[in-house]
């Protein structure tokens, strides 16, 4: 059972662009409810090699911006940690700025693909070396003298459509990127207010290059890909009442919030305002013993990409099957995500089957202790967390630290909300 209410901690992808996006304007920036995760930490640390001066505080970071052409080459090789959102958006900069950098990340990353942003941005003119022709770490990008284009998204996703926004400040005039889907816009809504001169019409977003960028203040939305544990949790345990201040509810974000209300969970919005051009509310979330399946698929997958792996332990406790596909994005994150949870799933004793491209999990079931491999990967472990909250016996994760990449002090919240 789940009781009490909580402050969410700041957003992780509104985090690193406040870092990067800051850091490449003019002027003194100061980011309040900053995400103090491993991979944000990374963004700082990437930035702070190229010259600039970044000051922790709290929660708070200040940001003295070198301007958009004022990065310096790196002291060092730029390592990224654990993150995805850093290696491809700093690809981005990187390709604009007129020296040399090299990236590397940790295993994890070293397995994830890489051309499908260092090819358009070869496109542009940017020459950049690394193993399997670029696909993979270490990456060293040669910057400086891109090219506008006029580019498909091969693939729905924010993290390459950030990358080509931000070459794009950089280029010889005007660039379109269309997309496929829609994905989470938090690029566009922040750049803007940094003064970049962007537009979007429907899937296509049009950048002009500026000569600088200006400082801002940013307050960050809380982080619903974390709430979501909190809310999962919540839906399925007996006797639950959460409300969670200050979430992110933009709507390239909200995919698992139309997924609970499709499923028949019990979830209100509260409070809705705009804090640094987000909109964000309150989530009140009580038990919900009368959970049905649904169909997750297309149009509504890079709105809750992140949130597949809990929202696969609520499909467990509802009637009748839930099906997830087109989701293949899944296999290329911190781990391959359908795999592990299936395989996780079944050792606990749900009633799941994997597919090419998602999984199908017959509920409602009830779940067995297991212990579990998380392969590293924060929202796995997080998930079988909260599967622990109804399962019969005790789960035990192989690793709990990885959690800190982008909640740290989930486990003591889980916690402090189980009393």
């Amino acid at each position: 059972m789940l009781r009490g209410s909580f402050e969410l901690i700041g957003d992780k992808s509104i985090s690193h662009r406040a870092i990067m996006f800051s850091s490449i304007s003019k002027g003194k920036n100061k980011i309040s409810n900053f995400l103090m995760g491993q991979d944000c930490l990374s963004t700082i640390d990437c930035f702070r090699k190229m010259g600039v001066e970044i000051e922790i505080n709290d929660k708070d970071v200040f940001v003295k911006g070198n301007g958009l052409y004022g990065l310096k080459k790196p002291s060092d090789i730029l390592d990224v940690g654990n993150s995805g959102t850093t290696i491809r958006l700093i690809s981005g900069i990187l390709a604009g700025n007129n020296f040399e950098a090299t990236l590397v990340g940790d295993e994890s990353i070293a397995k994830r693909p890489m051309k499908r942003v260092t090819d358009p941005l070869r496109l542009m003119g940017c020459n950049i070396e690394g193993n399997d022709d670029a696909n993979y770490t270490p990456i060293t990008i040669y910057g400086g003298n891109l090219k506008a284009i006029d580019y498909k998204m091969q693939v729905a996703s924010a993290q390459v459509k950030s990358a080509l926004i931000l070459a794009s400040l950089y280029a010889d005039g005007k660039s379109i990127i269309h997309e496929k889907v829609k994905s989470r816009n938090h690029t566009e809504i922040m750049l803007k207010s940094f003064g970049a001169d962007i537009s979007v019409e429907d899937l296509s977003i049009t950048i002009n290059p500026v000569n600088e960028l200006f400082s801002q203040d940013i307050n960050v939305a809380g982080d619903i890909s974390s709430a979501a544990f909190i809310i999962v949790g919540a839906l399925i345990s007996e006797g639950s009442e959460v409300i969670i201040k200050n979430v992110g509810l933009n709507k390239t974000r909200t995919g698992i919030l139309d997924v609970v209300k499709n499923m028949n969970g019990n979830i209100e919005i509260l409070n809705e305002r705009f804090v640094s051009g987000e909109l964000v509310g309150d989530l009140l979330v009580r038990y919900s013993p009368n959970l049905t399946s649904t169909i997750i698929d297309k149009d509504i997958i890079p709105r809750l990409i992140d949130e597949i792996p809990v929202i696969s332990i609520l499909a467990t406790q509802a009637e009748g099957t839930t099906i997830i596909k087109d989701a293949k994005e899944l296999k290329v994150k911190e781990s391959n995500r359908i795999k592990v949870m299936v395989d996780n799933l079944k050792l606990m004793g749900a009633d799941i089957e994997e597919l090419e491209d998602g999984m199908v999990i017959k509920g409602k079931t009830k779940l067995k202790g297991a212990n579990i491999e998380t392969f590293k990967d924060h929202r796995i472990a997080m998930a079988f967390s909260i599967a622990e909250l109804i399962s019969d016996g005790y789960v035990k994760l192989d690793d709990e630290d990885c959690v800190n990449v982008s909640f740290p002090g989930y486990f003591d919240l889980l916690k402090q909300l189980s009393k």
